[in-house]
């Protein structure tokens, strides 16, 4: 009374299954690059304030904030669903 396990498997779930197997840990890697987005972010912004009322900044360290923006924004666009028409 063996059954067919393609059969026997919702659609849906084995649709999902299939892209977790391709991309595994999706969901927590966009949610770490969302994070390291946002601390450069926050960053830079911080950066700008401090620009703004008259400190100096070091070019280094707004070099270092804009190349890490610029890394995580694109880990995090590389990493999206391209499967979403």
């Amino acid at each position: 009374m063996g059954s067919d396990p393609k059969r026997s498997l919702d659609p849906e779930l084995r649709r999902r299954l299939l892209a977790e197997a391709k991309t595994p840990w999706r969901g927590l890697r966009r949610a770490l690059w969302f994070a390291l987005v946002a601390s450069a972010g926050l960053g830079l912004a911080t950066m700008a304030l401090r620009a703004s009322a008259g400190s100096e900044v070091a070019s280094g360290d707004l070099l270092i904030q804009v190349g890490a923006l610029s890394l995580f924004g694109a880990l995090l666009w590389f990493d999206r669903n391209r499967d979403d028409g």
